[in-house]
């Protein structure tokens, strides 16, 4: 009697692993389809950024020339930090910023608009105003200076040539501030603008500037303190005593600044206020 042979376990799977076929090697580090490429390798670093080096040496000077051009640069490094100082005070800039400021505080204006704005403002108005005079700087100072067609000290006196002028012409109908620092110096009375300095003229000026910009400011004051005084009586009449009548009266003000034109008359007038 036969039995059936049975084949044990292991030697099924052996046939069968041997069936099959057999997957296909990837070779290298090769990536899957449809997956990310990516790498192993250490990115190279960028270059140093280049600086410029200066080198700045101090020498003697080898000629006249050297000598000139080294007061001509001193001279314009000084010109240069002096010049706010000379814009604020030998131009129109003073008057215009001491008023525009007034304005603010009679609207009872505490943050609006910011002292920046204010000052941008006065600034570009002083350009306006002072275009003829500072063409007539660049005219005859400036640009034959850069040519080398005149001398520093010519350049100095037609620069200040027509700075003089303005500051004067604001004060020709009223000469007190120039009488009275020529007295204060112990010279003569002035016949002509040639006869005044321009160590007095400068003085001289600005407290005229400061003395136009309060009068006009006390003007601007009137009609809203007014305003101030009428919404204060309300308020303690209905007994309202704690209420602040600036919050009250602010509206009102800004209302009648709008209704009047106010930012339009106000530089109407300054403008017109200057003799150029």
């Amino acid at each position: 009697m036969r039995y059936p042979r049975v084949f044990p376990p292991v030697f099924v799977i052996v046939l069968l692993s041997a069936a099959l076929p057999a997957p296909a090697q990837e070779s290298g580090n090769a990536f899957p389809d449809l997956s990310t490429q990516g790498t192993m390798d250490i990115p190279t670093p960028p270059p140093a950024p280049v600086v410029p080096f200066i080198d700045l040496s101090v020498r003697n000077p080898q000629s006249g020339q050297e000598v000139a051009f080294s007061l001509q640069l001193l001279l314009l490094l000084t010109v240069l930090s002096l010049a706010p100082s000379i814009i604020i005070l030998m131009t129109s800039f003073l008057r215009i910023s001491i008023v525009l400021d007034f304005i603010k505080r009679a609207l009872s204006l505490q943050q609006v608009p910011p002292s920046q704005v204010l000052l941008g403002i006065s600034l570009f108005m002083t350009i306006f105003i002072m275009w003829n005079p500072f063409q007539t700087i660049y005219t005859n100072s400036i640009r034959p200076l850069s040519q080398g067609e005149i001398s520093v000290e010519e350049a100095y006196r037609q620069a200040e040539a027509p700075l003089r002028l303005f500051m004067y012409r604001q004060m020709a109908t009223q000469p007190d501030n120039i009488r009275l620092f020529m007295a204060l110096r112990g010279l003569d009375q002035p016949d002509t603008l040639a006869d005044v300095p321009t160590y007095v003229l400068i003085p001289a000026f600005i407290l005229n500037e400061l003395t136009v910009a309060f009068k006009i400011g006390i003007l601007l004051f009137i009609p809203f303190i007014i305003i101030d005084m009428v919404v204060a009586s309300a308020l303690m009449s209905m007994g309202m005593i704690m209420l602040p009548p600036v919050m009250i009266s602010m509206p009102f003000k800004l209302i009648l600044f709008i209704l009047i034109d106010g930012w339009g008359l106000l530089t109407d007038q300054m403008i017109r206020s200057f003799v150029v």
